[in-house]
């Protein structure tokens, strides 16, 4: 039995995670954004298409063409037509552990052009940045697999050329022989309902059940009984300790605690074999295990085993989507997420039966939260911009008041107070509120949060850090938020919890030049320093903005002495020891792409700087 208790049932995902995919797919990929990406790809506009799913390009099928010849020109643009960025946004690896945004530092290659080396590859590209803009840049050139993002970091490649399901919008439907065998989807009947408890298999239903025994060895994976699971799904499984054990103790614990489908594991490698990718994969379903997976023999058995990373290091890697279970069936099997709610052309490839499905919820409206004030319950809600609370002018003037000789509010206006500092408790209804407008705010969906300010939701809150709307634009479309809060009454010059106001913001957390010319010329101040004392020209330097190089000028103009010296010398330093020479800022560029001002030198914050900086740009509900 595993040593780790369980806390979803057979073929599920941890409660953890799960509820994490259910806010991804509530709030990552909005109904709109699949609309008019959808809208525009069925035009024939697979640049407006990228734009409206929140994904920048680099690509130039003209200059491929001239490059590479007519051939592959012609074959980039047919997957050009295709490309669904939605859908692919829909399917990228999350960070998870608590959050909803894409995992950083990920290539995911697409499509290739040819086998040499010197072919283009049609890929994407996620940002450094954890918790920073989601946004995604497509590019199409050559890649050099041994490449490293950065000195400090190598890029996470997800090879999805096998797997067209996850972009491409004519092999969208292919998504369902990924899951499970064509008669039904595990743990669901053939008309598409969830199976009761009662219904999971008890026993080895036999090959004349596949997706039955594809549930039978779910179920001995839960119980912990991973070889047993593995010869279900037609694997044997070899637990032997590798040579060099010490480096992977409790790996079979590990495993056994791992969230992995031995039948999607079975069936993955199987169809990779079948399509030349080969036979040979490792993967590590656990940080504390790594498997060798083979496809042998002509009758196609498959086995694996534990083995030390020196012994598979020219092995490719296998897909994750090859054995880590898809959170959607799960999510519908729970309750968590209907299939109407799920991406058009999930649903209709998962559960063609449940009708066309409309996406996830648009937001919804403020609500009211009941609130226990001088011994009496009082509604509070947002209304017509402000949050709204049963007392008087005078009385409200006197809380004001009180609080400013120092003394504690309480009640309705220690609400408001947490509400507009980002500290403090709200009432449930209330804290659903600020959650669902700064999701929102962190996946880029600019009409949401529009819609969510049309409905009167007070726009002076703040998150967890002490961010405002006005600090995180960089994620949204500042052309059409920024006049609004500044109508709003949001001064340019209110600081987060790090003492950073929304200028700084912006340079630090990944806004685009044409975001800090807004700011400026909205009369931003550039006389600011941060919590390290840093100016904002030391910060355009901290982070390689070569975007923002008029900005660091204007600061040196403006403000002559404001630059810490100590960090000044301590970059010239680094630069004397020849620091950044290895540096490769490829396709990291905050600038966004074609931005006349961009350099290939551009860079995004990163964890080398040894201050959290990769960390410290997220929205915090």
């Amino acid at each position: 039995m595993s040593e780790t208790p369980r806390t979803a049932p057979p073929g599920g995902i941890p409660s953890e995670d799960a509820a994490a995919w259910q806010r991804i797919r509530r709030y990552a990929v909005p109904a709109g954004t699949i609309e008019r990406a959808t809208a525009h790809r069925l035009a024939g506009d697979w640049r407006a298409a990228c734009a409206a799913a929140g994904t920048e390009t680099t690509v130039d099928p003209a200059a491929i063409g001239a490059e590479y010849g007519s051939a592959v020109a012609e074959a980039l643009a047919e997957d050009l037509r295709h490309f669904a960025p939605d859908l692919l946004r829909w399917h990228l690896p999350r960070v998870l552990g608590g959050r909803t945004v894409i995992a950083p530092n990920r290539r995911v290659v697409l499509a290739r052009y040819g086998t040499g080396p010197d072919a283009p590859v049609l890929y994407i590209t996620t940002r450094a940045m954890v918790d920073g803009p989601q946004r995604l840049r497509l590019h199409c050139r050559p890649v050099d697999p041994g490449a490293r993002r950065h000195s400090y970091a190598s890029w996470a490649v997800e090879d999805w050329t096998r797997a067209r399901w996850f972009w491409d919008a004519r092999h969208a439907a292919e998504l369902r022989s990924c899951v499970g065998p064509a008669d039904r989807i595990p743990f669901f009947r053939t008309d598409g309902t969830p199976l009761g408890a009662d219904e999971v298999p008890t026993a080895d239903p036999g090959p004349a059940d596949p997706a039955g025994r594809a549930e039978w060895a779910a179920v001995l994976q839960w119980r912990g009984e991973t070889v047993e699971a593995f010869a279900a799904a037609g694997i044997a499984l070899d637990l032997s300790a590798p040579p060099n054990a010490y480096r992977w103790s409790d790996a079979a614990a590990a495993l056994r605690a791992a969230t992995l489908d031995p039948a999607l594991l079975a069936a993955g490698v199987r169809r990779l074999a079948g399509a030349g990718a080969g036979d040979r994969f490792e993967f590590a379903p656990h940080w504390r295990c790594l498997l060798l997976v083979e496809h042998t023999g002509p009758d196609g058995a498959l086995r694996a085993r534990l083995v030390d990373s020196s012994e598979v290091r020219d092995v490719p890697r296998l897909p994750d989507y090859a054995w880590r279970p898809l959170p959607d069936p799960y999510l519908v099997r729970t309750g968590r997420t209907a299939p109407h709610e799920l991406h058009p052309l999930v649903a209709a490839a998962l559960f063609p039966g449940a009708g066309p499905a409309a996406g996830p919820p648009a937001p919804t409206a403020p609500r009211t939260a009941r609130v226990r004030c001088t011994g009496e319950w009082h509604e509070v809600r947002s209304r017509d911009g402000v949050l709204d609370v049963p007392h008087s002018a005078e009385e409200q003037q006197r809380e004001r008041a009180l609080r400013a000789f120092g003394g504690e509010v309480a009640g309705c206006f220690a609400v408001r107070e947490a509400w507009a500092s980002g500290e403090g408790r709200l009432p449930r209804a209330l804290r659903a509120e600020r959650r669902e407008l700064f999701e929102r705010v962190q996946h880029g969906d600019t009409p949401g949060v529009l819609a969510l300010l049309d409905a009167g939701i007070d726009p002076r809150v703040r998150n967890g850090r002490g961010q405002g709307l006005l600090h995180l634009l960089p994620f949204v479309r500042h052309e059409e938020l920024l006049p609004r809060l500044l109508e709003a009454g949001l001064g340019l010059e209110e600081q987060d919890g790090s003492e950073r106001t929304p200028l700084q913001s912006a340079v630090q957390n990944g806004g685009t030049a044409s975001l800090v010319r807004a700011l400026l010329a909205a009369g931003a101040r550039t006389d600011v320093t941060d919590d390290m004392e840093l100016s904002l020209g030391q910060v355009v330097t901290r982070y390689k903005r070569t975007d923002l190089a008029f900005l660091k000028e204007l600061v040196e103009e403006r403000h002559p002495g404001i630059n810490f010296e100590e960090y000044d010398e301590f970059m010239a330093e680094r630069a004397e020891w020849g620091d950044f020479e290895d540096d490769d800022y490829d396709e990291d560029g905050y600038a966004e792409a074609g931005d006349p001002h961009a350099s290939d030198a551009s860079a995004s914050p990163s964890a080398s700087d040894g201050d959290g900086a990769a960390e410290d740009g997220g929205v915090r509900a």
